[in-house]
């Protein structure tokens, strides 16, 4: 099995389900997870912080296709 690639990041958690959800209905397999890449002085204060998305290498062209599509 492949190691999955990053796609994008999210502002949190619920941006990380919806996107996945989108791309789940395309077909895509995707997670997500915290991100390392700090995006505020206020890093880890909060429950949630930044996600970022992950798919297969397979389907990273794919993904983002879609994701430049849901974004016009």
């Amino acid at each position: 099995m492949d190691e999955p690639v990053r796609l994008t990041v999210v502002s949190g958690e619920m941006e990380a389900e919806a996107l996945c959800g989108l791309l789940r209905s395309a077909g895509i397999e995707c997670g997500y997870r915290p991100t390392e890449e700090a995006d505020s002085a206020f890093e880890g204060l909060g429950s949630q912080g930044r996600q970022e998305i992950l798919v297969h290498v397979a389907d990273l062209e794919d993904a983002k296709a879609l994701l430049a599509d849901a974004q016009r």
